[in-house]
């Protein structure tokens, strides 16, 4: 690996990509094979593919504390364990942020939830990945909500193509009209109980409510280019989070990191934290980056004539609320005054659950990284209700097996009887709501408070609203509805009450695209107004944020953006 760490002998560079995590090696790839030199900074430290995924091939009884969450990883971790054992667990801890490091103040109850290292969340993402249509890209504008997206479902269509031949999509092809089908490989195969209730959804509801696997980035049936980069079909393990050395999964260290890293054109600095985007005062145009070494607390400048913040939704929102110039003096691109509003998330943690009768002579063969996906059907059609926009489910049916519970007297071979028997059958679906861009639901720059490294706190002030509340009970009473449709027992609703954003991790917002510097930060090429030689192409980028998970949009979006950019380079207008 071409890994510069005392970069202070070559500070300049073609391109500076921020943050190494989905969008980022995206951004780094797409530039590297275009010619350019680039330097990719990341906060955390250097994670190997492979070699760092320590825990990968471990057994749950192979880890000291049967990848349970202990009270020191509690004390560790206090927003990652809040919900047990999920996201965080003893075989993945080493992939997440601690909170100590990431300091930051909710006004309102707010999860942040970040990558340690290299690869960023892309090492620990759910990989489900949907293209939008221009039902979603429309949504704002047909509503009279916010402002309208700057871009249409042309715009973006073939680089969704270009980015899902690479990453490897397995799916099945519906002909869904507000949800395209993308370039797929084989889907993945429901189980039994599955496949009985999408025919009895079929039967009961038609195409108004179709069940289809889950769109997932694993690879069933590896490319040419994809065996070359050392990456191989899913292997059906279900461990995708301690990191998969199989490449099966797209990940920045299976994928695009060693893309870039075959042209010879990438520099790779972890230990950044990127404070600041430096501007010019003369050009007005960003001239290079601010970094703090996480190590030595140095401060650095590292030039470059074209630069791409992608640190995630919120990291680089923090940095552009802290590049000031006297052109921009709330911030870089913060004309509008919309640089850090429109806080975004899915709201979830809604569906319903039931016990699954007459099927006790049947069971499954591995253990499928993926489940099954119930598309959008609500404000679809002549379907109207008293909120906007919409909601899907994800989830999938199983067995019980030796971790189902057992009576506590119970040992020696009754013990060993009873855990090696199969439990029943039960099946689950959980729902995913769009929220909407509120221009109060915002994140800012503490006045007086600092992390380590010197940068000022993030403050969130968001929440969900009345709207989500509404779209909420229709999440917790169709998901039941569907269920006792299907005849099945037991069934079990819930809602959690007290949810607030950040839960789902899907942040989006707070930099958004638009038409009109006025009312926006970035244009239909995710330029930031008045200073184009800045790219911004994860989360933040957002302007609305569909039901659906986005990280497919954020990708297609970037290697649009890198073409744009290498062809502006080579007119010279950057």
């Amino acid at each position: 690996m071409n890994l510069n760490i005392d970069a202070k002998d070559k500070i300049t560079y073609d391109a500076i990509v921020v943050g190494s995590g989905i969008s980022g090696g995206w951004a780094a790839k797409e530039l590297c094979e275009n010619g350019l030199k680039v330097l990719l900074l990341e906060r955390g430290r250097d994670i190997k593919h492979i070699e760092d995924y320590k825990n990968a091939l471990k057994a749950p009884w192979e880890l000291e504390h049967r990848n349970k969450v202990t009270k020191e990883l509690k004390e560790k971790f206090p927003v990652q364990s809040s919900e047990g054992n999920y996201p965080i667990n003893e075989a993945n801890q080493d992939f997440w942020l601690p909170e100590d490091v990431s300091p930051y103040i909710s006004k309102k109850p707010f999860d942040w939830y970040r990558g340690a290292g290299v690869g960023g969340k892309s090492l620990l993402w759910g990989r489900m990945v949907f293209r939008w249509s221009d039902f979603d890209f429309e949504a704002n504008a047909r509503e009279g909500i916010a402002i309208d997206w700057p871009i249409r479902y042309k715009d973006i269509e073939p680089w969704y193509a270009y980015v899902e031949k690479f990453i490897g999509v397995s799916g099945s092809y519906e002909k869904i009209p507000h949800m395209p089908d993308s370039v797929f490989q084989p889907a993945m195969q429901m189980n039994c109980v599955e496949e009985s209730f999408k025919e009895k959804m079929k039967a009961k509801y038609g195409r108004d409510r179709i069940i289809t696997m889950g769109r997932v980035a694993h690879i069933t049936q590896a490319t040419d280019e994809q065996t070359a980069l050392g990456r191989a079909s899913c292997q059906y393990r279900n461990a995708c989070s301690s990191g998969c050395p199989y490449g099966a999964y797209f990940s920045t260290q299976a994928a695009t990191l060693p893309a870039a890293m075959k042209t010879g054109n990438l520099t790779l600095r972890p230990y950044s934290v990127v404070s600041s985007v430096i501007i010019n005062e003369n050009t007005q145009k960003a001239e290079g980056v601010e970094v703090v070494d996480a190590e030595t607390k140095e401060e650095l400048k590292f030039y470059a004539k074209v630069i791409f913040l992608n640190a995630s939704t919120v990291a680089t929102t923090q940095i552009m609320l802290n590049s000031t110039s006297s052109k921009f003096t709330n911030g870089l691109g913060n004309e509008s005054g919309q640089l850090g509003r429109n806080l975004m998330d899915h709201h979830s943690r809604v569906g319903a659950s039931a016990d699954v009768e007459g099927f006790e002579d049947k069971y499954y063969f591995g253990r499928r990284a993926n489940g099954i996906f119930v598309p959008r059907f609500r404000n679809i059609g002549n379907d109207k209700r008293d909120y906007l926009r919409g909601f899907d489910f994800q989830g999938g049916a199983g067995r019980a097996g030796w971790s189902k519970h057992l009576p506590g007297d119970m040992f020696g071979a009754e013990l060993k009887e009873q855990a090696s028997s199969v439990g029943g059958w039960n099946i689950n679906i959980g729902s995913f709501g769009e929220c909407l861009p509120y221009e109060d639901n915002k994140m800012y720059l503490h006045e007086s408070e600092k992390d380590q490294f010197g940068l000022p706190k993030i403050v969130f002030d968001a929440e969900i609203k009345e709207n989500e509340q509404k779209m909420r009970v229709d999440m917790q009473n169709d998901a039941a509805e569907m269920l006792e449709a299907a005849g099945y027992k037991n069934v079990k609703s819930y809602k959690k009450e007290d949810f607030h954003l950040g839960l789902s991790k899907h942040e989006m917002g707070t930099a958004r695209m638009g038409r009109d510097p006025k009312t926006s930060v970035l244009n239909a090429n995710n330029q930031v107004w008045g200073c184009e030689n800045v790219y911004v192409t994860d989360g933040a980028c957002m302007t609305s944020s569909n039901c659906v998970n986005p990280s497919l949009t954020y990708m297609a979006l970037t290697a649009r953006a890198c073409e744009h950019a290498v062809s502006e380079l080579k007119r010279m207008n950057l």
